[in-house]
């Protein structure tokens, strides 16, 4: 069958009770330099990367390929010197003072939905180079991941969250492998948000399975791999 979307990552990193971050859920990086450079290392194997504007609000993100080095690893793989960066947003809420659009660059594109005002869509499109509605009511993620290929040429995908975006891609099955760095902290709260946040699915036999097909050890994180089964449909 032919392959109408990209290959979809997911990568985050988790403290080892679940968490990504406090529960006021503002950014905190608790991550090591190793993870960092773990995460550079994926985004140099993707043709785009994405995130939701949760995110984008909350961390100081730019979602660029992260200097010479790696532009140099991309260009060896066949890739653009830079990826194309994607922002999810709905509504069209994502603030329009984020770092990510004061960040030249590469280009930069904003997947809205139909319950996005017209006004903010306007100021959006004069911030992104594309500001593309994808859906009535949310974000149709499997509609954008085809346009995204079909016009963008993206054949690789990371997301980089947050757990709500995170979600939807597993329970629309349009995610395919999970990178995940478990770091040595213990955050709490049961209003801190997980890797995958939004309405969960309400039976385990929906539940998304994984397969672990790497792991390793470096200083006190645990990097692993996970490969995202597929259910019949």
């Amino acid at each position: 069958m032919k392959t109408t979307r990209p290959f979809v990552l997911i990568n985050m990193a988790m403290s080892a009770d679940g968490k990504i971050a406090p529960p006021h859920r503002r950014f905190v990086a608790f991550g090591s330099r190793r993870d960092h450079a773990n995460l550079l290392a994926l985004r140099s194997t993707a043709d785009a990367v994405m995130c939701g504007a949760r995110t984008v609000d909350s961390a100081p993100v730019t979602l660029d390929a992260g200097g010479a080095a790696y532009e140099r690893r991309r260009l060896r793989g066949g890739l653009a010197k830079q990826n194309l960066r994607i922002v999810v947003s709905g509504s069209g809420s994502v603030d329009p003072e984020a770092e990510i659009f004061r960040h030249p660059g590469s280009p930069l594109i904003v997947l809205s939905s139909g319950q996005a005002p017209k006004s903010r869509l306007a100021q959006l499109k004069r911030l992104a180079d594309c500001a593309k509605i994808c859906g009535k009511n949310r974000v149709a993620l499997a509609q954008a991941l085809g346009w995204l290929r079909s016009e963008w040429a993206v054949n690789r995908l990371l997301c980089e969250g947050g757990g709500e975006l995170n979600f939807e891609l597993l329970r629309l099955g349009l995610a395919d492998e999970l990178h995940l760095t478990i770091c040595p902290t213990i955050i709490g709260g049961k209003d801190a948000p997980t890797i995958t946040d939004g309405d969960g699915f309400d039976r385990l036999a929906k539940a998304a399975n994984l397969k672990l097909t790497r792991q390793r050890v470096v200083g006190d994180e645990l990097f692993t791999t996970w490969r995202i089964r597929s259910k019949a449909r």
